[in-house]
């Protein structure tokens, strides 16, 4: 955080895919900031997904492109394939992170040292964080299990977000406490995603961006990428 104030708001998205690029320009135009965590691997893959009775496009982002797309935000680790790192062993576990890491690291042109767990449902443990923590340059490691808190926490290798950015009403009223706050500790509203999920309703984006109207442009709140708000 920047010193200046208790409070401060993040983002975080995953994947690496082509909407991330009408994302980015939303947290512009309202001075927000987002840290997006890509599978170097994969860049330049181009999928498509059936859901909610929907087909949605999963374009990952070119590797030729990412220092341009990404710029002003921050890129981070989501591992080289997107395996459940729980199930792998400890070399594999190392492999995937951290030549995850080495790979957009070259690619930003700067250090990476973030990262967001691949997968949905228990894709992390104990034993993954502390393999990450000994044996890579990741910092920080981002859970799924939304705590709907703002506390700092000190367990930066399974930290937790405050909410999920699909649970628009929640979201709502989570961003609406959150402006109330008059914190004598740090507090910080980490919200994370897919940007791809944005397609799945007719109303999605202008949902989210009418939560980008409420957060944003407040005087006592500092808006950084992940890293400049967690480390």
């Amino acid at each position: 955080m920047n010193g200046k104030t208790l409070k401060a708001v993040t983002f975080s998205y995953d994947d690496g895919v082509t909407q991330d690029i009408r994302l980015i320009e939303l947290f512009n135009q309202y001075g927000l900031k987002c840290t997006f965590n890509l599978n170097s691997q994969l860049l330049g893959k181009q999928d498509i997904l059936s859901r909610e009775g929907k087909r949605i496009a999963h374009y990952k982002v070119r590797p030729e492109d990412v220092k341009y797309v990404y710029e002003g935000h921050e890129v981070a680790v989501h591992t080289l394939t997107h395996p459940n790192l729980t199930q792998l062993t400890e070399a594999q576990i190392i492999r995937q992170v951290e030549q995850d890491r080495l790979n957009l690291s070259e690619l930003t042109g700067y250090e990476v040292v973030g990262m967001a767990y691949p997968c949905g449902g228990v894709n992390n443990d104990a034993r993954t964080a502390q393999i990450i923590r000994d044996h890579t340059g990741v910092r920080y490691c981002r859970t799924i299990t939304c705590n709907s808190r703002f506390d700092r926490q000190e367990n930066l290798y399974q930290f937790q977000p405050s909410a999920y950015h699909l649970d628009f009403a929640g979201l709502m009223r989570l961003g609406q406490r959150f402006l109330e706050l008059t914190p004598t500790t740090p507090q910080i509203l980490y919200v994370w995603g897919h940007s791809f999920e944005m397609d799945y309703g007719p109303d999605h984006w202008a949902r989210l961006e009418e939560f980008f109207k409420l957060i944003s442009n407040q005087k006592d709140i500092f808006y950084g990428t992940n890293r400049e708000v967690l480390l």
